[in-house]
């Protein structure tokens, strides 16, 4: 099968030779970026997360063999920002120091852009990780610079329940009208935005992002987010209902099955809170279900997605492809990645799948690392759910964010971020550990007594504990 059935240029070197850029879009980013450089720091989140998220990423200005994506104009005014913050406070950028999900995530950008660049051994190579690496490290850090605490998070969710609704109007709008209001910014995808997409007669909208499925992920993965809103309070309910309400109505007018899958992901993880204390129970039973159905099946047990259509004419069955081909590819990819899928079967050039997506890009040790990502994220949050203790509306607010890392790991499943939708992914691990340092500082102490003598079998069992 030939190498050339799929996009050009997919790898690195594409995108648009001469600036594609509204006015009208340069000038909200020069707001934006003197908001974001000389606001209060609590304030300047706000529009920081409203320009990265609604601004598409088609608007793009060229300078030289570089490209600068609006977001990318936003991390420069991020990273002015930390640098006059850090120079003028002795304070640390980051609350906590660095993490261990931190970590994970500058090792993982870094293998990624070492193995990219090993691969094609490319000028042009070398350029578009530089720029990928600028990208992941300018959003995830500012984030983490920006949400520091409970009221950040807090202030984050409403955030994003605005967006959200700005979205889910778009969307509507482009489902009744079969016209997408973006396609007047004139951008490099301006006749992509001005196309009705449709999949059985249904429209597939997709407001400001770069495809609907990552439209309708952006607003299923949110969900457990406004309901950790709706928990925190009732001075809260009406911007997380307004939220949840954006959120269903974003997941709908994609009309596409990973973000339904994603939405019920999170709402099915948010349902198993009374069973919070056989989730080990319950982890170890799913696993040996899929191995003991993987030995009476006669097809794998991945082949089970191939089964999934929720609104018709889904691609399940190229979703299992992908899995199933990255898998029996293992020598080709595992040490830095492999140049080129498509040979691998049909359609197998879309790798819409973002773990199948980092194997075949990167290799296998970036792709142990986002795995490594995910599980110190909910170990985080695990252990600050244990650490609120009788603080219910606490422990709530955890076991929700927990949902929504859930749902972007089922939802990883069906689609690869690759436009703004990064921004709500970093947002969120960036929530984890500000949430959770939140928790353990409200975590009672536990005062041992001065005389070891007078200490009781339940004072014994109770320091065991601590």
């Amino acid at each position: 099968m030939s190498p050339q059935q799929g996009p050009q240029n997919l790898k690195f070197g594409g995108g648009v030779s001469e600036t594609v850029l509204n006015p009208a879009v340069l000038l909200v980013i020069l707001i934006t970026g003197a908001l974001v450089c000389f606001w209060p720091r609590r304030r300047a989140m706000v529009p920081f997360l409203l320009a990265s998220i609604l601004i598409p990423a088609d608007q793009v200005l060229v300078i030289g063999s570089l490209h600068f994506p609006m977001l990318r104009l936003l991390v420069l005014f991020g990273v002015i920002r930390m640098i006059k913050e850090k120079a003028s406070s002795k304070a640390r950028i980051f609350s906590g120091g660095i993490n261990k999900i931190d970590w994970t995530v500058i090792l993982s950008a870094i293998f990624v852009a070492m193995n990219g660049v090993l691969l094609f051994r490319d000028s042009g190579a070398l350029i578009n990780q530089l720029g990928v690496l600028y990208t992941i490290f300018g959003v995830y850090f500012l984030l983490r610079y920006l949400i520091r605490d409970e009221e950040d998070v807090v202030r984050t969710i409403q955030t994003l329940a605005c967006i959200a609704a700005m979205v889910a109007a778009v969307m509507t709008y482009e489902v009744g009208t079969g016209h997408n209001p973006y396609a007047l910014l004139g951008g490099a995808r301006a006749s992509g935005y001005a196309s009705l997409v449709l999949r059985d007669d249904k429209v597939r909208a997709q407001g400001p992002f770069a495809h609907s499925i990552l439209a309708g992920t952006f607003g299923a993965v949110l969900v457990p987010l406004f309901v950790a809103l709706w928990w925190k309070g009732k001075k809260h309910r009406k911007i997380a209902a307004m939220g949840i309400f954006a959120a269903t109505v974003i997941t709908l007018a994609c009309n596409s099955s990973t973000p339904v899958l994603g939405y019920a992901a999170g709402v099915l993880a948010l349902c198993l809170w009374p069973a919070r204390q056989w989730m080990q129970i319950m982890r170890w039973g799913l696993v040996l279900t899929l191995v003991a159905l993987h030995l009476v099946m006669k097809a794998p047990v991945w082949h089970l997605i191939a089964s999934i259509d929720i609104t018709g004419g889904s691609s399940g069955f190229h979703r299992f492809m992908l899995i199933d081909q990255c898998i029996h590819h293992f020598s080709d990819w595992c040490l830095i990645g492999v140049k080129d899928t498509s040979v691998w079967g049909w359609d197998m050039w879309d790798t819409a799948n973002q773990y199948v997506g980092l194997c075949e890009n990167s290799g296998l040790f970036p792709f142990l690392l986002f795995v490594a990502v995910l599980v110190y994220g909910f170990k985080y949050l695990g252990r600050a759910r244990r650490a609120a203790g009788k603080d219910r509306k606490g422990a709530l607010f955890i076991w929700a964010l927990g949902s929504a890392l859930f749902a972007n790991v089922v939802a990883f499943i069906g689609i690869s971020y690759w436009d703004q939708t990064i921004v709500g992914w970093y947002a969120l691990l960036a929530m984890i550990p500000a949430a959770a340092a939140a928790c353990r500082k409200r975590e009672p102490k536990f005062e041992v007594p001065s005389q070891s003598a007078d200490w009781t079998p339940e004072l014994k069992e109770e320091m065991a504990r601590q």
